[in-house]
C-alpha cells in the first residue's frame, strides 16, 4: 500500500513510522526542509519519544519511509493521505485554517480516483465534510462518495508514548459516506494492532462512529471534559489556599470513590490539545457555558500563581529576581506550544520581578529566541516557580538556590520536605 502522510512533527513522523513498519511504502511531506533532510538521514529530530529513533532507523534505512517537501507530489504516488496538520486559533480564539487550507490545496492537486484522505488533525464538527471534502473534489475532478473517499479520525496519542497509545486506545473512524468509513476501516487494520482490553464493551480495534461528524465530535468532548475537569479542580485549589485547605488531600481522598477522576490543580494545561480544542468545540457551539467558563479558569492560573508568589514574598515583586523553571508545556517533551511559562513570565514581570527561565531540554539561544532570559539555577535568585514537572527538577535542591527565600511548586511535583 502506497501511504503519505502530511505534516511530519510529533504526531506525524511516528505515525508514518508506525505505517512503514507494518510493510507499506510511507512517502511523508512536510514544508521544513531541514526537517525533512533529518528524516532521510534516518536522524530522529526531535527527543522525548520512546522508540522512535530506532524504528524511524530501520524504516529509512530499507527504503520503506522517505519525506519530502512536495505535497502534491508525495500525494499523486499515493492511495492513502493522512494529513496531520495542527489547526490552531487565533487571537479571537477562533479557528484559524491558514496552514490546513494551504494543505488540503496541496493535497487536491495531486488526488487520483480512488484516494482515500484521512484528516488526523482535531477540527470543529463539520469541517471535513463541508470545508474540505468539497475544496479536494474541486481541485481533483474528483467526486465524493464514487472515486474520492474522505474520513475523520481524531488522533487520541500522547507526545512520549506515540506508539504505545496506538496499540492501547481504539481507533475512531467516521467517513462521509460508508464507502469511505469502509476504506478507512481497512487501512487502519492493516497498519496497527491493539491491545487486549478486557475493560472495553466491545473489541479494542477501529470503531466506526457512523459519520465524520460524529468522529469530529469524539475528540472535541474527550479534551473539552478534561478541561471542564481541570478548570474544576483549579477552582477548588483557589478556593482551598484562601481557606488554609490541602488541596491534594482533598484531591486524593475525593479520588478513592469508584469512578471519581478529579485533576491535579496546576499552574497550567499546555500543548496543541487542551488550550485549543475546546475553543474549536466552542466555534461549534458559541453558548455552552462550561467549556467557556473552565478556558477561563484555567487560562488565569499562571497570573494567580505569580500572585501568590507576590503574597510570599511580602507583597512586592518589584525588582525581585525569579526563575521560573521549564519552558516545554509537559515534563520530558520538547514542546513550547501554549505553555504557560509565556503567560507566567508575562505576570511575574507585570509585578516587577526579573525573570529568568530554565529548561534542560532548550539552549540558551532557543529560549532566547522565546524572548526569555536564559538561565541556571544557583545564587541570586530569590524565587523559583516551577512550571514542567521535568524529572532533572527532582534532583534539585536549596543548596542549587541558595537565595531562594520562597519555592512556588506549580506542578505538585517536588517533595517539600526536600525543601
Amino acid at each position: 500500500m502506497d501511504i503519505c502522510v502530511v505534516a511530519l512533527g510529533k504526531i506525524g513522523l511516528p505515525l508514518a513510522v508506525q505505517y512503514a513498519s507494518m510493510g507499506h511504502r510511507v512517502r511523508g511531506a512536510d514544508i521544513n526542509r531541514e526537517l525533512v533532510d533529518c528524516i532521510n538521514r534516518g536522524e530522529e529530530p526531535f527527543p522525548g519519544e520512546a522508540d522512535l529513533a530506532e524504528r524511524l532507523s530501520t524504516v529509512v534505512r530499507d527504503g520503506s519511509l522517505t519525506a519530502g517537501t512536495d505535497t502534491t507530489a508525495a500525494v499523486a504516488d499515493s492511495d492513502i493521505v493522512v494529513v496531520v496538520v495542527p489547526l490552531v486559533v487565533d487571537s479571537n480564539a477562533e479557528p484559524d485554517y491558514t496552514a490546513m487550507d494551504a494543505a488540503t490545496e496541496s493535497i487536491g492537486k495531486g488526488i487520483k480516483p480512488g484516494t482515500l484522505v484521512i484528516y488526523e488533525t482535531t477540527l470543529p464538527v463539520g469541517t471535513t465534510r463541508e470545508r474540505f471534502t468539497p475544496r479536494l473534489a474541486e481541485l481533483s475532478g474528483t467526486t465524493p462518495g464514487e472515486d474520492l473517499m474522505v474520513c475523520f479520525s481524531p488522533e487520541r496519542v500522547y507526545s512520549g508514548r506515540i506508539f504505545a497509545d496506538l496499540r492501547k486506545y481504539p481507533k475512531i473512524v467516521g467517513g462521509i459516506d460508508d464507502r469511505s468509513a469502509a476504506a478507512a476501516i481497512a487501512f487502519y487494520e492493516s497498519v496497527l494492532s491493539f491491545d487486549d482490553r478486557d475493560d472495553l464493551d466491545r473489541p479494542n480495534g477501529v470503531w466506526d462512529v457512523g459519520t465524520a461528524e460524529a468522529a469530529e465530535l469524539v475528540k472535541l468532548a474527550e479534551t473539552t471534559y478534561r478541561d471542564v475537569n481541570i478548570g474544576l479542580a483549579n477552582e477548588f485549589a483557589r478556593y482551598a489556599r484562601s481557606n488554609g485547605i490541602d488541596i491534594h488531600s482533598v484531591i486524593e481522598a475525593a479520588n478513592s470513590q469508584p469512578f471519581s477522576h478529579l485533576h491535579q490543580p496546576g499552574i497550567s494545561v499546555g500543548g496543541h490539545c487542551i488550550p485549543v480544542y475546546p475553543r474549536l468545540y466552542l466555534s461549534n457551539d458559541p453558548g455552552a457555558l462550561l467549556p467557556a467558563a473552565s478556558r477561563t479558569t484555567n487560562e488565569r492560573m499562571p497570573a494567580w500563581f505569580a500572585d501568590m508568589l507576590r503574597a510570599a514574598m511580602g507583597g512586592s515583586l518589584e525588582g525581585r529576581r525569579v526563575l521560573v523553571a521549564g519552558l516545554a508545556y509537559r515534563g520530558g517533551v520538547k514542546e513550547p506550544a501554549f505553555s504557560g511559562t509565556y503567560p507566567l513570565v508575562a505576570a511575574l514581570e507585570a509585578l516587577g520581578a526579573s525573570v529568568g527561565v530554565h529548561d534542560p531540554l532548550f539552549t540558551d539561544a532557543e529560549l532566547a529566541a522565546e524572548g526569555f532570559e536564559p538561565a541556571q539555577p544557583g545564587p541570586g535568585w530569590e524565587a523559583v516557580v516551577l512550571h514542567t514537572d521535568h524529572a532533572e527538577y527532582l534532583e534539585w535542591s536549596p543548596a542549587d538556590l541558595p537565595d531562594a527565600s520562597v519555592v512556588v511548586d506549580g506542578r505538585s511535583f517536588l517533595d517539600p520536605q526536600a525543601w
